[in-house]
């Protein structure tokens, strides 16, 4: 290990004090600063399929947002109301995003592929008065608008259309001079809709000190400065764009490279990594799996200094792998939706491959049993946050109109997280499970994730999940769920070499019982695996 990394982590997280003013808006304390100091600083870089490039500067989001934010007054939204952010990676999201913040609405992004009845669902519950969109969401909205009569205003960013306002010509015919809106930092500022285990997606609401919170991620997880290119590969529609493609990175000054397009592919992801001077990335470990299975070697990935990943927990296969041809460490971070960064491997910690890193500066992190006091050394419970006395800024303040479900995330002063890890001797954290995905299986509790990561490692395997499957006598046992590389056989054969590379790479109660390959596993729209649809087929069989 290296000491020194070690000990300035000591040194940050033991002297750490977080911001804690009493008015706050990103849009007039961030963006307008910059614009201010650095107008001409780039803000964002842009390119889509055709090769087709745009470009914005700090001082040009500043204005654009003003003039969006005088229409959006114009037409009567207000203070407080909740305006549904519905685009890809057009660079109208960014402004719109400012607006929003700087008019002291109440923003709540959603991925372009949400159907017409996800849209009502979401502008009914959050009672939204306005969405801003493209055509094809357009389209969705009509067919649902009857359901949803408090929707009042309608911004359409790729033409005219009737009934709909035209996001240019909100631009065009309306003052760049926005008189500033006081936001309290604990005022609503974002409502997020995150899917759980039962029921519909949650409302989960952020304050405005949410931009805040993120000063420590783009400064000591992303390790961004004003001169670098960070091209954050996640949809709009997910928190991790609000971590990685807005607040994170503005707060440092540095320039976003944003690539809209319909789809991914790992080739053109490496050739434009080749082919623009990116400095940092990051992206879920979806994207690093597609990535490692390409010949790296035929890149020049040279601009690249640091690269992370966040979403789930990352294979220290793909970690070594992904070194191998670059020389850099992809560096796990964790947190939620409900959260800002919790824990990670920062830029000055020294790694462990595999492991989820260090508690955060500002955010006292813990694993703590049943009875909320904390666990042990290598003692497996649940990850929380001490949110009592000092809540760390950034965390969501309830599910709004869901008390039950908001009181079911605290254990006396602690906000439990959901999720199982243990903390080694050194104090790095390592993840098992969701509390939910953990497997019994006669007596021995089994984590999915150290399955799937053995898994990983045979040349045969592009991805796996692991879930419980019922059997007589031992209550559960492990299946495997394997998608194979392209020009491997799923035979009898193979299953029993993976069975035995399970048993060899790790303790032999944890190997598959049960293997099936598939062409591909059931994901979210954000690139994680749902063991819990496995799960729950297979209870159901």
């Amino acid at each position: 290990m290296n000491q020194n990394s070690d000990l300035d982590h000591q040194k940050l997280y033991a002297n750490f004090k977080w911001e804690r003013p009493t008015h706050y808006n990103f849009a007039t304390d961030v963006v307008d600063r910059w614009a201010k100091d650095e107008p001409d600083k780039l803000a964002i870089f842009w390119i889509d399929d055709n090769a087709d490039q745009k470009q914005r500067t700090f001082a040009q989001i500043s204005s654009n947002s003003k003039s969006l934010a005088n229409g959006l007054k114009s037409a009567g939204v207000k203070k407080g109301d909740v305006i549904i952010l519905l685009l890809g990676r057009e660079i109208e999201w960014w402004e719109s995003f400012t607006a929003s913040l700087r008019m002291g609405a109440v923003i709540s992004p959603g991925t372009s592929q949400l159907s017409a009845k996800d849209l009502a669902y979401r502008i009914t519950a959050a009672s939204a008065t306005t969405i801003i969109t493209n055509t094809a969401n357009a389209n969705k909205v009509e067919k649902i608008q009857a359901s949803c009569p408090g929707l009042h205003t309608k911004v359409l960013v790729d033409g005219k259309r009737e009934g709909w306002l035209s996001y240019d010509d909100l631009l065009q015919n309306n003052s760049e001079e926005f008189d500033a809106v006081l936001t309290r930092a604990s005022e609503e500022s974002m409502c997020y809709f995150t899917s759980g285990t039962t029921g519909l997606p949650k409302m989960t609401i952020h304050r405005h000190d949410y931009g805040i919170a993120h000063q420590v991620t783009g400064k000591y997880w992303l390790n961004l400065n004003k001169n670098d290119l960070h091209w954050n590969i996640s949809d709009t529609g997910w928190a991790k764009a609000a971590w990685s493609s807005y607040y994170g990175p503005w707060n440092c000054g540095s320039t976003l490279f944003v690539h809209h397009s319909n789809g991914f592919s790992a080739e053109d992801t490496l050739s434009i990594i080749e082919n623009y001077p990116i400095t940092t990335m990051c992206g879920a470990p979806t994207i690093y799996r597609m990535l490692v299975l390409e010949e790296l070697s035929k890149y020049n990935l040279s601009s690249l200094r640091h690269c992370v990943g966040a979403g789930e927990p990352l294979n220290p296969e793909i970690i070594e792998t992904w070194k191998s041809a670059t020389g850099l460490t992809i560096r796990d971070g964790y947190g939620q939706t409900e959260t800002p960064i919790l824990c990670g491997n920062f830029h000055f910690v020294e790694p462990k491959p595999g492991s989820m890193g260090k508690p955060a500066p500002g955010v006292h992190l813990a694993v703590i049993d049943n009875d909320g006091n904390e666990v042990t050394t290598n003692e497996e419970g649940d990850i929380a946050v001490l949110v009592e006395p000092n809540r760390p800024q950034g965390m969501f303040t309830e599910y709004k109109d869901d008390p039950e479900r908001t009181a079911a995330t605290r254990k006396g002063d602690w906000y439990i997280t959901g999720d199982r890890a243990y903390v080694d001797k050194d104090g790095y954290f390592w993840f098992v499970s969701r509390a939910d995905d953990v497997i019994l299986s006669a007596g021995y509790r089994i984590g999915p994730f150290e399955v799937e990561s053995a898994l990983l490692e045979h040349p045969s395997v592009a991805e796996s999940a692991v879930v419980s499957s019922p059997d007589e006598t031992r209550g559960e046992i492990v299946k495997a769920f394997i998608v194979l590389v392209k020009g491997a056989d799923g035979t009898e054969e193979l299953a029993k070499e993976l069975q035995n590379h399970v048993k060899e790479v790790t303790a032999p109660y944890k190997y598959p019982r049960k293997i099936q390959f598939v062409g591909s596993l059931p994901k979210t729209v954000s690139g994680k695996i749902r063991r819990i649809e496995l799960r729950n087929k297979e209870w159901g069989d």
